[in-house]
């Protein structure tokens, strides 16, 4: 039985793989001496209700709102499956409740919506805030996606976190770290060509400029985005990266400019994107991250046998995963407890480069740079290097938000 059988079956068996749980038994009392269901329910919980109504703040304290987060998605962008409508992203959104809930302790709500239009979006979110106390933005096609997160950051209360941008530019940037110390480079002697000008493009691009990379180069579907390009530059955030990137003005096709690099992040939706060819171009001891799922832009085998030295993908079934969901988890539970509802790019860089430093020199392996995504020890590495983090970023306030 394979994979696709095995799967589908499961899901039929199961019927969703969330359910809601009561956290305390309605048929006992409470010290001894009132029922809970007269507390939990009328009238005492009238009681709690006016208190929070004078201090909204309080819901934090006396609901489930501190631990709660909504996953919005209107399923556009699912996997690399594209717009397969929000029925279809269930599945997914629901695998992210699991992970968050094993990993994190978090209660995660998959909220599917039926609607494309960004501002519906933006006033969704904004009345379900009360509610939540952080919102993972997930699946949604890009460049939309991107303004709905910055339109959020400015005027919710509560956190935004956008895993397709936030989570994948964090742990794409401690394997790198990782990977680099490999091959014995540095970050910013290195050019990184970027395969995708998406949200993980973008997100990418962002982060490893914070982190000292000096040479990037993201290409779309037309080629290298570069100052001054005028074909398909319509989008605002395509834009920025044109502006603050590729300081050689390279153009042309992906093949092209792949030559002489150092590293190859893609993160284009497109299996088979490059070959061993376009490989064997670039620099000596090559890094390939075929990010796409569920088909990379190179199989491992193929990148190897041209001549890379060390191969990642967002795949299980691969050696270095670089899956997002060893750091949304963490991510959100630290946001959630230290109830910030800023990050900057100096924040996920310090976070990035925190996850990369649980693997010790003697750990790192060209098969093994990232953390497994159950260790233990990231969530409590993530919250106290966010709590500094947070402190350095109240002493310096210039810093770009994530």
């Amino acid at each position: 039985m394979g994979l696709e059988e095995d799967a589908i079956n499961l899901h039929r068996t199961l019927k969703g793989k969330i359910e809601i749980h009561n956290t305390i038994d309605i048929n006992k009392s409470f010290n001894g001496k009132s029922d809970v269901l007269d507390l939990i329910y009328t009238l005492g919980v009238a009681f709690v209700s006016r208190v929070i109504s004078k201090d909204k703040k309080l819901a934090f304290d006396y609901t489930s709102k501190w631990n709660n987060v909504a996953i919005i998605c209107d399923g556009t962008r699912v996997l690399g499956l594209g717009d397969v409508g929000p029925e279809a992203a269930i599945p997914v959104m629901e695998g992210k409740s699991v992970l968050f809930k094993v990993l994190g302790g978090v209660n995660a709500f998959p909220l599917c919506i039926d609607t494309k239009d960004k501002e519906e979006i933006i006033k969704l979110v904004k009345s379900i805030q009360p509610i939540f106390g952080a919102i993972n933005i997930e699946d949604i096609e890009s460049p939309k996606v991107l303004e709905i997160v910055e339109r959020l950051q400015k005027e919710l209360m509560i956190p935004v976190f956008h895993d397709d941008q936030h989570g994948t530019a964090i742990i794409a940037l401690a394997g790198l770290l990782n990977a680099l110390k490999i091959v014995q480079k540095k970050i910013d002697q290195i050019r990184v060509v970027i395969a995708g000008a998406g949200s993980a493009g973008y997100g990418i691009f962002r982060i490893l400029i914070e982190a000292g990379c000096k040479d990037i180069v993201v290409t779309d579907s037309i080629g290298a985005l570069y100052e001054n390009r005028t074909t398909g530059m319509k989008n605002p955030y395509k834009r920025e990266i044109s502006e603050k990137s590729n300081p050689m003005k390279l153009t042309g096709s992906l093949i092209e400019v792949m030559k002489g690099a150092d590293v190859f992040m893609g993160v284009s939706g497109k299996g088979k994107l490059i070959n061993k060819d376009m490989i064997q171009t670039m620099n000596p001891d090559p890094i390939i991250f075929g990010l796409s799922n569920p088909d990379p832009e190179i199989l491992p085998s193929d990148a190897l046998e041209a001549g890379a030295t060390i191969v990642a993908t967002g795949r299980s079934d691969f050696a270095n995963q670089i899956n997002n969901a060893v750091v949304f988890p963490s991510i959100l539970r630290a946001l959630l407890d230290l109830r910030i509802n800023t990050l900057t790019q100096g924040m996920l860089v310090a976070v990035a480069t925190a996850i990369a430093n649980i693997l010790d020199n003697k750990q790192l392996k060209s098969d093994y740079i990232i953390p497994k995504v159950d260790d233990p020890r990231i969530i409590h590495i993530v919250t106290d290097t966010l709590r500094n983090a947070i402190q350095n970023h109240l002493e310096n306030k210039t810093e770009t938000i994530a």
